[in-house]
């Protein structure tokens, strides 16, 4: 039997736990005695590793005070460069419903507070028309707005990976934080940060998914739906809340 083979089966009786081996001894003038073959024994398997828990992404007795003084004067990105003011969220830091945006506009940047611009007026129209038509009394005040970064991006763009990446933590601490019922993405970059998903928003509006168990509705953006050519969105939009806000307040 050749050395390749006889290797072979000397590791697969290793792995059956056989670590000693006996064959007699050829013929030979003096009294045959028993050759013994000692299989090579192995090392001990390595000790596991003990359990340690990955740290939270959020502080333990986590406030949005305290993600506010976090944020501080943020330099972390380039969009500090051109803000006037960082965009933190307003409305019921208890409320079971939390719309988020994709960043703050020219209004926004120069009064701190998502969604005041034309945009806004019409995100508070939908929010408070809707739930009027609908039989429920809610106000803009009664839910929070915040977005996905908090600084104004250059020329109203689209916030680049990096950028949502460095902000997106404090988004996280504050969804943590509120716990809501449901979460609303407003457009397509808001989406995909909340979600994950990659698809456009045409394909994502109007159906759930979830952001850590939490249930997750995606709409049109209210800047998209200023535009007029867009009232099938407009109608479609307004069926997307109404779902949202039985889902959240019956």
């Amino acid at each position: 039997m050749d050395a390749d083979r006889l290797r072979q089966y000397l590791e697969f009786y290793q792995d059956l736990g056989i670590q000693t081996l006996y064959r007699p001894a050829a013929a030979a003038p003096e009294p045959a005695v028993a050759e013994v073959l000692q299989v090579p024994k192995m090392p001990p398997p390595p000790e596991p590793l003990p359990s340690i828990p990955l740290p939270s992404l959020a502080p333990a007795n986590d406030t949005l005070v305290q993600i506010s003084a976090d944020i501080g004067d943020c330099r972390r990105c380039r969009l500090h460069e051109g803000r006037n003011k960082i965009v933190f969220g307003v409305g019921n830091g208890q409320s079971p419903l939390v719309f988020v945006g994709e960043g703050p506009g020219a209004d926004e940047d120069e009064q701190g507070i998502p969604f005041v611009g034309r945009a806004g007026q019409l995100l508070t129209q939908m929010i408070e028309g809707t739930a009027k038509k609908e039989g429920m009394e809610i106000r803009r005040d009664d839910v929070y707005i915040c977005n996905v970064v908090k600084c104004r991006p250059p020329g109203n763009r689209t916030p680049e990976p990096d950028e949502m990446e460095i902000c997106g933590q404090f988004l996280y601490r504050q969804l943590s934080v509120i716990k809501p019922k449901a979460i609303c993405a407003l457009g397509g970059t808001a989406a995909r940060a909340v979600t994950g998903h990659k698809e456009g928003v045409t394909k994502m509006r109007g159906r759930w998914f979830q952001w850590r168990d939490i249930p997750v509705m995606v709409t049109y953006h209210p800047s998209y739906l200023l535009r007029p050519y867009n009232q099938d969105a407009k109608r479609e939009a307004w069926q997307d809340l109404k779902k949202l806000l039985h889902f959240v307040y019956d």
